[in-house]
C-alpha cells in the first residue's frame, strides 16, 4: 500500500478522467472469497494476552437466556427487549467479530425458547439483521434512541412477562424509524489507540485539496472531556468499553457495570438483580485466562475487540494496484485515510504501530441520501463517520442501514444534495468503465 500525496491530486485525477470510456462493463465482483483474513489476535500479543483474547472470544459467542436457564443458553440476563441473543449472531462475516451475514439470525431469534414474536417487514431471512431506532417521540422532540425489535414474552424462561413489541407499523408510515446494522469489530484495538492528535492532524491534512473537493468533516467529541470519540456509525463512543456496554445493554437487554439499570422494566418482565454482568469474584469459568474469568462479559468483549487483529487484504494484482491509484487521485482517500499509527501501548508489541483502516475516523455530512435524522454527539442528522474500508471486500451489506449489498451502489449512492462525497463521486462518475473496474476490484481486495 503506498501512501496518498495530495498535493496535486485535482490535477492528478483530472488528468485521469480525460480517458474515454469503453464498452466494458463495470459491476461489482462481489463477497472476496478464501480465507477471512481475520478474527485472530494481534500478532506480537504475549501468551497471557493471547489467552485473554481467545477466552474473551468465547465470551463474545455466548448465547444469552433470560437467567441462564435455557440449554445451551447459558448468558444470563436477555431482555426484555432485544434484538438478538449474542454477541457474534450479528457479528459473523466473515467470522466472528465482523458484521452482518448472509443469513439474517434475528428470524430464529424471534421465536427461540417459545417466544410469542412477530417478524416486522424489515427483516428478511437473507437481509441485514437490524436495530430500530425512531427519529422522534410523539410529542415531536428528538428521539433518537434504540426501541429494541423483540421482547421476551412468551419464553419458557419469561413466565408472566407480556411485554408487547413496539408499534412498527405506526411508526413506519409516519416514517419514524431508522436502521442500524452491526460494524466489524477487526482491529479496533488499533483505533482505539491512536492518539487524538494524530486524528487531528489527519484531518487538518491536505486542506487545500479538501476545499477545492468540497470535503470538511469534523472529529466527534466526549461532551465531558472533550475527547474524541471513535466508535459506532457516528464516531458516538469513546471507548471499546462504552461501546460494549452500550451494546450489550440496548441489543440484548443486558444491565452492566457500564449501563447498570434495566432497560423495558415492566413489571412481570424483570427476572434478575442488576446489573445483571458484573465481575466476577469467584472463578466459574476457568478457561486459562485469570484475566478473563475474573472479568465481567462487558470486559471480555472489549478485550476481544481491543487484542483483535486487523483485517488482512486478499491477493493483489494490477487491476487492483491500478484502482487504488484511482482511489487516491480522485479524492477517495481524503476521507478514507489510508494509514494511521498507534501511540504508546500497555500492550505487547503494540506501540507506534501503522495500520490501514482506510478512515479518517472524522464524521462528514453525507447529504440528504443517505441521511438518518439522527444525532449524536456533536454529529448531526446527516452526518456520519467514514467507514473504515479495511475487510471491505468480505462484507455483505453497505451503509449503516444495509441498504444495499452493491458496492458500485454504494459508491454511488455518495452523491446526493449535501454530501461533502459530491465531488469525488463526480470523479468516480467521470472514470472509463474499465477504471471504475479497477476501484471496484481493490476496494473489493481489501
Amino acid at each position: 500500500m503506498k501512501t496518498a500525496k495530495f498535493a496535486s491530486v485535482v490535477t492528478i485525477a483530472l488528468g485521469m478522467l480525460i480517458l474515454a470510456g469503453t464498452a466494458f462493463a463495470q459491476h461489482d465482483p462481489g463477497v472476496r472469497g478464501g480465507p477471512a483474513g481475520a478474527g485472530g489476535p494481534l500478532a506480537g500479543l504475549s501468551s497471557d494476552e493471547v489467552s485473554f483474547f481467545n477466552a474473551a472470544k468465547d465470551r463474545f459467542k455466548e448465547i444469552d437466556s433470560v437467567s441462564g436457564t435455557v440449554a445451551g443458553e447459558a448468558g444470563v440476563g436477555l431482555g426484555p427487549g432485544f434484538n438478538s441473543n449474542s454477541c457474534a449472531s450479528c457479528h459473523a462475516q466473515p467470522t466472528v467479530g465482523g458484521t452482518d451475514p448472509a443469513v439474517n439470525p434475528q428470524i430464529a431469534v424471534a421465536h427461540d425458547a417459545g417466544a410469542t414474536n412477530t417478524i416486522p417487514p424489515f427483516l428478511t431471512l437473507h437481509g441485514p439483521a437490524r436495530e430500530t431506532r425512531f427519529v422522534n417521540n410523539p410529542d415531536g422532540s428528538p428521539d433518537g434512541g434504540v426501541h429494541d425489535i423483540f421482547t421476551i414474552a412468551g419464553r419458557s424462561d419469561a413466565p408472566g412477562c407480556n411485554l408487547a413489541q413496539p408499534d412498527f407499523a405506526t411508526q413506519l408510515a409516519n416514517d419514524n424509524v431508522i436502521f442500524r446494522i452491526a460494524t466489524p469489530t477487526f482491529g479496533a484495538g488499533l483505533i482505539e489507540n491512536t492518539a487524538d492528535a494524530t486524528l487531528e492532524a489527519n484531518l487538518a491534512s491536505n486542506s487545500s485539496a479538501k476545499a477545492a473537493m468540497g470535503i470538511s468533516g469534523h472529529l466527534n467529541r466526549s461532551g465531558n472531556d472533550g475527547t474524541v470519540t471513535r466508535f459506532g456509525w457516528k464516531a458516538q463512543n469513546k471507548s471499546l468499553v462504552i461501546f460494549a456496554g452500550e451494546a450489550y445493554n440496548v441489543e440484548q437487554g443486558v444491565s452492566n457495570e457500564v449501563f447498570p439499570n434495566e432497560r423495558n422494566a415492566v413489571p412481570g418482565c424483570v427476572f434478575n438483580g442488576t446489573p445483571e454482568d458484573t465481575t466476577n469474584l469467584t472463578n466459574t469459568f476457568h478457561s486459562g485466562s485469570d484475566a478473563s474469568d475474573f472479568a465481567s462479559d462487558t470486559v471480555n468483549f472489549a478485550a476481544f475487540m481491543r487484542l483483535s487483529a486487523a483485517p488482512a487484504p486478499g491477493p493483489q494484482n494490477a487491476s487492483t494496484h491500478r484502482g487504488e491509484e484511482i482511489f487516491e487521485a480522485i479524492g477517495c482517500a481524503l476521507c478514507h485515510t489510508e494509514t494511521l499509527t498507534t501511540t504508546k501501548s500497555s500492550f505487547t508489541g503494540q506501540s507506534n504501530q501503522s495500520f490501514t483502516p482506510f478512515s479518517d475516523i472524522a464524521v462528514h455530512n453525507m447529504g440528504t441520501g443517505l441521511q438518518d435524522r439522527v444525532s449524536q454527539g456533536n454529529a448531526n442528522g446527516q452526518e456520519f463517520r467514514s467507514a473504515p474500508l479495511w475487510g471491505v471486500g468480505q462484507r455483505i451489506f453497505f451503509f449503516h442501514d444495509g441498504r444495499t449489498t452493491n458496492l458500485l451502489a454504494a459508491i454511488q449512492a455518495h452523491e446526493s444534495t449535501g454530501s461533502e462525497a459530491n465531488h469525488v463521486e463526480e470523479n468516480f462518475d467521470m472514470l472509463s468503465a474499465s477504471q471504475k473496474q479497477d476501484v471496484l476490484n481493490f476496494l473489493r481486495s481489501l
